[in-house]
């Protein structure tokens, strides 16, 4: 009897990522972003390798199923780019990743731009709408903080 695979979770810079791993994220990235959601975007924003850009995911059997980027805008540090591939939906892995964004995240201040269908989600993390909805790339955001 094999026990049943796990997700396991992973956290790199952008140096410390293999090739593979990271044709991984940003086929994820663009399956859901630009594919399921319709939303033609420059996706490659020149953040992901920046030094302070942290990258962190959930792998299982060599698959990406959940990822997330934190980008070092001084102060303040952003969360972006939080996916879940189709297959991994129901699984809680985006507040697992999220949780541990927030480990990272420490005593910092923190910002997002919330899909607006996932204000809610991110209150539970101690998020709160710091302006009022915008339209980015056809798509209802909400900008959110969390105070340090």
């Amino acid at each position: 009897m094999h026990p049943e695979p796990q997700d396991e979770l992973r956290t790199a810079t952008f140096r410390d990522l293999e090739t593979t791993t990271l044709y991984a994220i940003l086929r994820l990235r663009s399956d859901v972003f630009v594919v399921e959601q319709e939303c033609v975007y420059a996706d490659l924003d020149g953040r992901d390798d920046e030094p302070g850009t942290r990258h962190l995911w959930f792998t299982r059997d060599g698959e990406i199923r959940a990822y997330v980027r934190i980008l070092d805008d001084g102060d303040t540090l952003r969360i972006g780019r939080v996916v879940t591939a189709k297959s991994a939906r129901g699984a809680g892995l985006a507040a697992r990743l999220m949780d541990e964004a927030l480990t990272i995240v420490g005593d910092r201040p923190s910002v997002l731009d919330a899909q607006a269908y996932l204000v809610d989600f991110y209150a539970k993390f101690g998020y709160q709408q710091t302006g009022p909805e915008y339209i980015e790339d056809g798509i209802p955001h909400i900008p959110m903080a969390r105070e340090a």
